[in-house]
């Protein structure tokens, strides 16, 4: 009957209303919920990520990365070396999307650095290291600089031992070498001496070699056999880092080619999440650099934070 079309028309269209309510919900949250490093519950990322660069920071972003993908099975990051030159150069010509690297992109040539974005994930501390026979612990940071620009030649001239400096450095494209140098030699060019490409082979030269000394970063202090050297008296230490007592520290750089979006940017955010900065960055051998109390720019200036 015609009377009773009306109620039911106006049934039919409050029932399709509140159906539309609920179905449009989920449209106005679903980017936002999914650029989260982990998402809300239920939510996951997905899409592909390619990241390349610093052989040194390879193993943390891996790590990284694992754990991150365990999280969002949808989304796929590859992690690859080739040196901290390669993954500024890729990054800024565009064929990776994060290019990790141990320096500042001002430092390299040929790299377009007002183009991309420094996001700063993690602190490596370094120290000089010797043969535990030497018989010094610590060094004033002029005679450190004059054993290895070959000024000091034997360890009794510090007080340690009659031995001969040994000197065991890292190639000129190690950015644990650029980082020694720059703020460990204030510049200065090391004298001759055994050359290695791995940190875990000087390592086990400064163990096996009287007289020998050559630097490493803090992650390699895990026993005793190497010394790790004080410099002017103050101990390497994650503390003295953080404070900006110890010199002999730099960034661990993960570059973007301008703001980070999607993907890209919900990795970044991870790698500054509580569990990669207080958890895996130690196991890695690196520091938080949450926890930092000074900051360094790109002439190495430091001031507090």
């Amino acid at each position: 009957m015609k009377w009773m079309k009306k109620p039911i028309l106006f049934i039919t269209i409050a029932a399709l209303m509140m159906f539309a309510a609920a179905c449009g919900g989920g449209d106005g949250n679903g980017d936002k919920d999914n650029n989260k490093a982990g998402g809300e519950k239920g939510k996951e990322l997905s899409g592909s990520l390619v990241v390349s660069g610093s052989s040194a920071m390879q193993p943390l972003v891996a790590a990284a990365a694992e754990e991150f993908m365990a999280e969002n099975p949808g989304a796929d990051i590859q992690v690859n070396a080739g040196g901290s030159g390669t993954g500024l150069s890729q990054v800024a010509e565009g064929s990776v999307d994060i290019g990790n690297s141990d320096v500042f992109a001002e430092e390299k040539e040929g790299i377009p650095a007002e183009q991309l974005v420094d996001h700063k994930v993690a602190v490596v501390g370094i120290t000089a290291a010797v043969n535990p026979n030497v018989g010094v612990k610590d060094l004033s940071k002029q005679d450190l600089i004059k054993v290895f620009t070959g000024k000091i030649t034997n360890w009794k001239e510090l007080g340690g031992k009659d031995q001969k400096i040994v000197l065991v450095n890292r190639p000129d494209a190690s950015g644990t070498r650029a980082i020694f140098n720059k703020f460990a030699l204030d510049g200065a060019t090391p004298a001759e001496g055994i050359t290695e490409d791995s940190s875990n082979t000087v390592k086990k030269i400064l163990t096996e070699t009287e007289g020998s000394v050559g630097y490493l970063a803090f992650s390699y202090f895990t026993d005793d056999s190497v010394t790790p050297l004080a410099i002017d008296g103050v101990e390497p230490t994650e503390e003295n880092v953080q404070s900006g007592k110890f010199p002999i520290w730099a960034y661990q750089h993960s570059y973007t080619k301008g703001e980070p979006k999607g993907l890209a940017k919900a990795f970044l955010d991870y790698l500054m999440s509580d569990d990669v900065q207080n958890t895996l960055l130690k196991e890695q051998g690196y520091l938080p650099v949450t926890k930092m109390k000074v900051e360094r720019d790109v002439e190495g200036n430091v001031k507090k934070r």
